[in-house]
């Protein structure tokens, strides 16, 4: 249960604001946001609230990942519902979109509201999971599609994979344009990934020629992010539906989405931290592999002139033995603000309104979800941090909440501490 809070000294950043005041929360909402000095109790709103002294911290509004992998049910030895969550809240999240590759993969409405109850139930982030596109990942059957309320499944996706056919891909797209259901989607050509994997199992049984058969398979995958982004744009402007491209990595596919968007509403992307923070020079595997640091750069732009909406985690987390196997993926929900916040915010591409916009506001907005804005009425999801704190990325320490300890940045040094995270004002991570 929420309790009324008076949070005061403390610094208001969200997409419209940046100034030192004041925020009250009631019955789980904001009920009052005060720049310095506006505030007086003239109609009794502090009687029975709790006083937070945030000591000239940041307030932002909690953050929104359209995209994550908490790998429940089915692969819970690298992930479950409880360690995502601690992890997702410890980032600073109190909102998730859960992917639908699990096991079973979740491919109807019954199974998806079965997690989001299991979540609801607890001291958890909003969790909403995804639906497939088709059934168990047949690539067919999509007439599950049919029967989806956006307010219980906002977003649906056959992440991981693509629908190789672009006639199911165009039903699909069609069924949601009727539902209003927003459809994410892994752009990659599966026959071009096939490849790929083949060439990945190559380079780890032959060190001596891995250099090659990597480079040979990043340019395979390369091509597949690229063909696929334009096919399912094509395929969502004739079906008239809202298409979301996740994890762009590529300068190509990025100008494919900006004259998308040229040509008409509802056509948005993501970005991860980790394609903004790494390039292929790391030799780190991921789906989307890292690119060049051309790609790298044109990412960012595309940040700063607003062609990219969001910025996703696409939390991956595997066990050690798995990693080594060479499964692809980072876990990345519990370090993805400092990330963005020390190559972006630091280093003078964004300001830190700007991070709230894609981290926060944008995603909410893309959900239809009544928060990412610190704004009376909109949900108290709220992250109370330090944006100047330096930290050290340590998955081994008790701190790391995720099962998966797979993360890039191991050792390295980043800028911004999470102190607390909020759920309609009830705390999730962290204290006052």
């Amino acid at each position: 249960m929420s309790e009324d809070i008076y949070i005061y000294n403390v610094r208001l950043v969200d997409r419209d604001m940046d100034t030192p005041g004041s925020l009250l929360i009631r019955d789980g909402v904001i009920a009052g946001v005060f720049r310095e000095g506006e505030y007086t109790d003239t109609a009794g709103d502090m009687v029975g609230a709790r006083l937070v002294n945030a000591d000239g911290a940041i307030l932002m509004p909690a953050f929104v990942d359209m995209h994550a992998h908490f790998r429940d049910p089915g692969f819970t030895q690298k992930e479950d519902l409880v360690s995502g969550s601690q992890a997702a809240a410890a980032g600073g999240y109190a909102t998730v979109v859960l992917m639908a590759n699990t096991n079973p993969v979740v491919s109807d409405r019954a199974v998806a509201c079965e997690i989001r109850s299991r979540a609801t139930g607890m001291r958890f982030p909003d969790v909403f999971q995804a639906v497939s596109l088709t059934r168990d990942f047949d690539g067919c059957d999509t007439t599950a599609l049919a029967h989806l309320d956006p307010a219980e499944i906002p977003l649906v996706s056959e992440d991981g994979r693509e629908v190789a056919s672009a006639a199911v891909m165009f039903d699909a797209l069609s069924l949601c344009a009727k539902t209003g259901v927003l459809v994410s989607c892994h752009c990659e050509d599966p026959t071009l990934a096939q490849r790929a994997k083949e060439l990945r199992t190559a380079a780890l049984a032959d060190p001596a020629n891995s250099a090659e058969h990597y480079t040979q398979a990043e340019s395979l995958l390369r091509l597949a992010e690229d063909l696929m982004t334009e096919r399912n744009l094509s395929l969502a402007d004739a079906a008239g539906c809202r298409i979301h491209i996740a994890h762009v990595s590529t300068r190509s596919s990025l100008a494919a989405v900006f004259a998308a968007k040229k040509r008409r509403a509802g056509v948005s992307c993501e970005v991860t931290p980790h394609h903004l923070a790494l390039t292929a020079r790391e030799a780190e595997i991921v789906n989307p592999p890292l690119r060049f640091d051309e790609d790298r750069q044109a990412l960012i732009q595309g940040l700063i002139d607003g062609t990219i909406d969001a910025i996703a985690t696409d939390h991956a987390p595997h066990t050690e033995s798995d990693k080594r196997s060479g499964a692809p993926g980072f876990s990345g929900i519990q370090t993805a603000f400092p990330v963005c916040n020390t190559i972006l915010v630091r280093a003078g591409h964004l300001s830190l309104s700007a991070l709230s916009k894609i981290m926060s506001a944008n995603p909410a907005g893309l959900l239809g979800l009544h928060r990412g804005l610190l704004q009376v009425g909109m949900d108290a999801d709220v992250v109370l941090l330090d944006a100047n704190a330096p930290i050290s990325i340590d998955p081994t320490a008790d701190s790391w909440l995720s099962r998966g300890k797979n993360t890039p940045f191991a050792g390295k040094r980043f800028y911004g501490a999470i102190r607390a995270t909020l759920r309609r004002g009830v705390l999730l991570f962290g204290t006052f």
